[in-house]
């Protein structure tokens, strides 16, 4: 591939992770026990319940939402380029 770029730096894993913040958001499959981790218990939230998270480029939670369009518009209304993880 000629179109790959190497990169090289001496980041932290700090300023690594900061990269992309307040600019790039990733959404991602999200299990049910992982959404009431972030949100704390939810009464009556189905076992099987398909969920989507959007996150920040350092992993920090946004927004959960039952559909992954939902969870893309979320990133749009609020400047993100957005970028799915599976």
């Amino acid at each position: 591939m000629d179109d790959v770029i190497k990169f090289n730096s001496n980041l932290t894993a700090h300023e690594f992770a900061a990269l992309g913040n307040g600019v790039v958001a990733y959404i991602r499959p999200l299990s049910r026990d992982k959404a009431m981790e972030i949100l704390g218990p939810v009464p009556d939230m189905p076992s099987d319940i398909k969920l989507f998270g959007l996150f920040s480029a350092d992993g920090t939670p946004l927004a959960i939402s039952d559909n992954h369009e939902t969870a893309l518009a979320s990133a749009f209304e609020n400047d993100l380029n957005p970028a799915s993880v599976h």
